[in-house]
């Protein structure tokens, strides 16, 4: 699981106690698309076999794996530095975990809406004032096709 770890085989004396750790890092991400609740996507590194994931999420965080799954996604190549010169994005590798049976996982929704409070309860003034601001911003960031893209702040 780890790489490049050079160690002697066999020490004289007391056996000697070792602690391995892993020189892979791993990333959790939101899926773009729906997946079912017991798939889990990684951003991982390139040199991570499914072997060595596998093991990973098994060993320190002792989550049951039924199955991995790795695809690797190309980074992009379209965009030119000051120089013109095609900078690429690195490449990278995605892995889906299909977690074991009955084990379900849903992404933690870390910030949620808020709701809004009562007119009553600190809420807005009476009369509408926000409303009206927002209406102002809204019409002042309006698109206008005769300007050719040119925003609405940008002028006389």
């Amino acid at each position: 699981m780890a790489r490049n770890v050079l160690y002697p085989l066999y020490q004289l004396g007391n056996p000697q106690l070792r602690v391995f750790r892993t020189n892979f890092f791993i990333q959790l991400v939101r899926p773009g698309s729906a997946q079912p609740e017991d798939t889990v996507q990684f951003r991982i590194p390139m040199e991570m076999t499914r072997v060595d994931l596998r093991n990973y999420l098994e060993r320190i965080y002792s989550v049951p794996v039924a199955a991995v799954r790795t695809r690797v996604q190309h980074g992009s190549n379209r965009k030119r530095d000051h120089r013109n010169v095609r900078v690429k994005k690195p490449d990278y590798k995605v892995a889906y975990v299909q977690l074991a049976h009955g084990q379900t996982f849903t992404f933690p929704d870390l910030f949620p809406e808020k709701k809004p409070s009562p007119e009553g309860e600190g809420g807005p003034v009476e009369g509408g004032l926000p409303e009206e601001l927002l209406e102002g911003q809204r019409k002042g960031l309006s698109h206008d096709p005769r300007r050719g893209g040119v925003p609405g702040w940008f002028g006389l």
